[in-house]
This record gives C-alpha cells, structure tokens and sequence, in this order.
C-alpha cells in the first residue's frame, strides 16, 4: 500500500478524534482501512506461503493449512 494512503488513514482517524467526520469522509475512511486490511493479509500469506519447515531427518517441506476442528 502506498505512503501516501497510510498517511491519509493516519490523517483522517486523528481528525474523528478531534472533530466530526463529514459522511465522505468517512467513505474514504472505510475504503482504505479495507484496502489496508486487504494489503497486510495479502502480505501476511506470501510470508507463511514462504515457510519452509525442516524434519528429524532433514527433508524439507511447505508449511501446511492447519484442518478445521471437527464438532
């Protein structure tokens, strides 16, 4: 995510504490915490796609998804 938008985030959420957001504002706000939140989860798989883990017998292998729980 570019600078520019981050600092536009930073901006915006100090002004709601200060004083009342007008309603395009707070559209824009929305938009890109949801672009933010887009980006860092993006960014956060392509780490754990990265993950490589070693074995007792030196084989190396992706991390893998953990299975959902069954009920």
């Amino acid at each position: 995510m570019e600078q520019s938008k981050i600092d536009r985030i930073n901006f915006l959420a100090k002004k709601s504490r200060e004083a009342e957001l007008t309603p395009e504002e707070k559209q824009e706000q929305q938009s890109l915490r949801q672009e933010y939140i887009a980006a860092f989860r993006a960014s956060m798989q392509r780490e754990l796609d990265s993950i490589v883990i070693m074995d007792e017998e030196g084989n190396r292998r992706k991390l893998q998804p953990k299975k959902p729980l069954k009920s």
